[in-house]
């Protein structure tokens, strides 16, 4: 069982794909990760020897910010944002898109189920 910054890694999957479990790890990085440690991309979890899951290991706990300590930075800008009163940071606060997205349409996931109100419906055009 490989467990890396206290995520256990699918034992099936290939390493390159199992290193994306971990927050802050992407195709890129994993791939990265690996060549650092020496570790062939193409080997599964189970496979992987005791020296080899130490060497990414350390490597991660050196050179990078995963899961807990990124988890902390990323809450922390946002509360940053939020207290000096930052347009971004008031998005936040209100839940709507950060980004610059329209909110007229769209923005389902942000702004929650729809709900309705009273003489919203569109009127036909008077002949």
């Amino acid at each position: 069982m490989a467990r890396i910054a206290g995520v256990d890694l699918p034992r099936a999957k290939r390493v390159d794909i199992a290193l994306r479990y971990l927050y802050g790890i992407g195709p890129f990085r994993a791939v990265e990760v690996l060549n650092l440690a020496q570790v062939n991309p193409a080997v599964r979890v189970k496979d992987l020897s005791e020296v080899e899951v130490a060497r990414i290991r350390t490597i991660l706990d050196r050179d990078y910010k995963v899961e807990g300590d990124l988890r902390r930075e990323v809450a922390m800008n946002i509360k940053r944002m939020q207290e000096i009163g930052a347009y971004r940071g008031l998005r936040h606060r209100r839940n709507l898109p950060v980004r610059g997205q329209r909110t007229r349409t769209n923005a389902r996931t942000k702004r929650g189920s729809r709900k309705t109100v009273a003489g919203r419906k569109r009127s036909k055009a008077k002949k």
